[in-house]
């Protein structure tokens, strides 16, 4: 019997299926998944990330993302030191940081792959658009607590799965890469996993504090 890759409990459901690939919901902790005979390979991964054209200096990639590190600005002092966990091509959350004084490290497995980055701990993470394109959900949230200090801030930007009705009509699916999707109650369940704290900022964007 097939297990949730975040909670590892063998109750996942058939929740829908379309022209390219099939959904699994899990009745435990909500997320809903992409089974693995639907996953791309490393090398067809890597080659969609490779068309992306980010650029620090492009307004609106930074109007984006925006909406995930002012939050952060706001609750942290100016001597916090951050980490943007998959920065992608083109890093630019650490650049906007640094224009407020702030310093943030960037990791990326694909374009800033630095094991050292991993072996500290931060006083926040910010994760925008990552965590749906990773098949161990498990190993991800256990490494993002790894990386969060007591009383730090983690920020995940990713669109939330909503029911049924909402994920059949949804565009986000529809990107090959995405094979995690996290609702509102997913996000509930991981608070109350890690004994952290959710404040639910947007559509799009959620930010936990740890204990």
């Amino acid at each position: 019997m097939s297990i949730c890759p975040l909670c590892q409990q063998p109750s996942l459901q058939a929740f829908y299926q379309d022209k390219f690939r099939e959904y699994q919901r899990c009745g435990h902790c909500h997320l809903v998944s992409v089974p693995e005979a639907f996953h791309l390979s490393v090398a067809d991964e890597k080659a969609i990330y490779d068309q992306h054209q980010n650029d620090s200096e492009d307004l609106g990639y930074r109007r984006f993302l925006s909406r995930a590190l002012d939050p952060i600005l706001e609750r942290i002092p100016q001597d916090a030191q951050g980490l943007d966990f998959g920065c992608g091509p083109g890093p630019t959350i650490s650049v906007m940081a640094a224009e407020k004084g702030v310093k943030v490290d960037n990791y990326d497995l694909y374009y800033c792959n630095d094991p050292e980055k991993l072996n500290k701990q931060y006083d926040f993470v910010i994760t925008t658009e990552v965590i749906e394109h990773v098949a161990d959900a498990k190993s991800l949230l256990a490494r993002l607590d790894g990386l969060l200090k007591p009383g730090s801030l983690l920020l995940i930007m990713t669109k939330r799965a909503g029911d049924l009705e909402a994920f059949s009509r949804w565009h986000y699916k529809g990107d090959p890469t995405h094979i995690c999707f996290y609702s509102t109650a997913t996000f509930e369940w991981i608070a109350e996993q890690y004994n952290w704290t959710l404040e639910v900022l947007g559509n799009d964007v959620v930010l936990f504090t740890k204990a």
